[in-house]
């Protein structure tokens, strides 16, 4: 086959292998939401969001804008291991972009993969290198997550064994990621206590951030299941399996979450579609830099910071 041909036929099985995980995505979240149409009262649970007190969920917003600025300074030391210097405006401006896409556009290249091809293209960032930066940070923010997931379990849950399965599996995954970067990605290892404890500040802030919802709504905030729920939550919507970072599989979660502590599951998803919401706002500020490059002055700043800042 003439190399013209072999790259249009690449090209055809790419787009027909992204269309059809798209249409998978699209199926799932359909089916999420089917399923969860026939437990409860969607009308009620959209008058439940409408009485509630929009003043806490602005705090909660402003909590979870927080908590993607600590994402974005916990990637830049990844990104410092590998020396590549991006300065904090500029790595900010970056991540946002990448937020936008991964929400907004599930059906594209992620974000996280823009991210890598700019770098790659404007700075000559090795695409190997700066792709392992992308994935540890996902990973120490999943590591993150995980211990935060146990001490609420430890506190929740009324059955030993799960307790000790749950903070049993959080220390192996913490033991696991630092051998792995010891003996497989070498370069990253001095980032692993401090992009750790800026991945609990990340946890934390949305933490605070479900309790402000919570509060919003009226729910007692003694019914600390709701954040264990959550927390289960995030970790599968982690899973590229769904539309909008875990949309439907997120709220399916909630819902059967809600079951299994004997609470209100209407409750439960109005608490998750908030936090969607509240996603969305503060994703949706990555579109700006979908028609203005992230990158753009970026030699200048990138020069200031390099002659500033000793190294």
């Amino acid at each position: 086959m003439p190399p013209e041909e072999e790259i249009g036929y690449q090209n055809k099985k790419s787009l027909l292998k992204r269309s059809v995980s798209l249409l998978i995505k699209i199926a799932i979240t359909a089916a999420c939401f089917w399923y969860i149409a026939t437990k409860i009262d969607f009308s009620a649970a959209m008058a439940a969001i409408g009485k509630a007190n929009w003043s806490l969920l602005l705090a909660a917003l402003l909590l979870f804008v927080l908590s993607k600025l600590l994402s974005a300074f916990r990637l830049n030391i990844y990104f410092d291991n590998i020396g590549l210097r991006l300065p904090s405006s500029i790595n900010i401006r970056l991540y946002w972009l990448g937020m936008f896409y991964n929400l907004f556009l599930p059906g594209a290249i992620s974000g996280d993969a823009y991210k890598v091809i700019l770098l790659n293209r404007h700075y000559g960032a090795s695409l190997k290198k700066t792709s392992a930066a992308v994935l540890l940070d996902r990973i120490s923010g999943l590591l993150a997550l995980g211990v935060i997931l146990a001490a609420f379990g430890a506190f929740i849950l009324t059955d030993p064994a799960l307790d000790a399965l749950l903070i049993a599996g959080a220390m192996i995954a913490i033991g696991g990621f630092y051998l792995a970067l010891r003996f497989m990605f070498r370069d990253f290892l001095p980032g692993f206590l401090p992009t750790f404890f800026w991945g609990l500040g990340v946890q934390l802030c949305q933490v605070v951030a479900v309790y402000l919802i919570m509060s919003s709504l009226g729910i007692p905030l003694s019914q600390h299941a709701w954040v264990f729920i959550f927390l289960c939550s995030a970790i599968i919507s982690v899973l590229p399996v769904s539309l909008g970072g875990g949309l439907g599989t997120r709220e399916l979660v909630f819902a059967e979450g809600a079951r299994f502590f004997h609470l209100d599951p209407q409750q439960g998803i109005v608490i998750s579609i908030l936090f969607y919401l509240i996603t969305v706002a503060g994703s949706a500020w990555g579109l700006f830099y979908v028609f203005r490059s992230p990158l753009q002055g970026g030699a200048k700043e990138r020069k200031d910071a390099e002659t500033s800042v000793p190294r």
